[in-house]
């Protein structure tokens, strides 16, 4: 289970874009505690807390705990938070409830280790590459971890690494991964720098030669006219 973080919070009754503009002006954030079966509250965070929170990449991806006052908590996740367009500031953020008989589905990120002790790794010309960065998962919130870790220890050159490579902790599945090889995504792979440049060198040949055509196309075209 992901370690849970305290998140202090005052309730909000003045609501409204005007009471909105007036919180953020004094250093604090509007924010809304929605689901669980039950109603909507409007809530009240310090934005130097909030900011601190986000420079964990876990505040995304675990449970946190709501204490609303000396007394009343909340387990909830982040669902959604607005950010300034050019400021660093946090407008506005959304929790989800937590159930601890309800399957929760979350975003987590993916952590590449063993990569620098691979055979791929130690081969010249070869570049280790990471195509996905997280990934969905359901679990109970009991069994919900904070990333999920991905060893790349024993990759080697031409070698790829798929979604039903990733050892999951018990309790937890990928969402929309099953026994169809369609659903199973390619997360990581080892590949020669010379395979990409050759790669991408037919297409720039054939653009080119396009090009060549259209031009002379062109002049044919001129030619006739005079």
């Amino acid at each position: 289970m992901s370690k849970i973080t305290v998140i202090n919070a005052d309730l909000r009754e003045d609501v409204g874009k005007g009471a909105s503009r007036r919180l953020r002006y004094s250093g604090m954030i509007p924010a809304v505690i929605y689901g669980g079966h039950q109603d909507p509250v409007a809530l009240t965070l310090e934005h130097r807390q909030i900011m601190h929170a986000t420079e964990n990449e876990s505040f995304f991806s675990s449970i946190l705990d709501i204490k609303v006052g000396k007394d009343e908590s909340q387990q909830v996740v982040v669902r959604d938070m607005q950010r300034h367009p050019f400021k660093r500031q946090i407008m506005h953020v959304d929790f989800l409830r937590v159930s601890a008989t309800e399957v929760l589905r979350m975003s987590l990120p993916l952590h590449f280790v063993g990569e620098d002790i691979s055979p791929a790794h130690k081969t010249a010309g070869v570049v280790i590459q990471h195509l996905v960065t997280e990934v969905e998962v359901a679990a109970l919130p009991k069994d919900m971890p904070e990333y999920l870790e991905v060893n790349l220890g024993s990759l080697d050159a031409g070698d790829s690494v798929h979604l039903s490579d990733i050892v999951l902790p018990e309790g937890v599945t990928i969402v929309g991964l099953s026994d169809d090889e369609d659903t199973n995504d390619m997360i990581a792979n080892a590949v020669h720098v010379a395979e990409e440049i050759e790669q991408v060198a037919p297409a720039a040949d054939v653009e080119a030669a396009a090009s060549t055509e259209d031009s002379a196309a062109d002049e044919d075209d001129k030619a006739d006219k005079d």
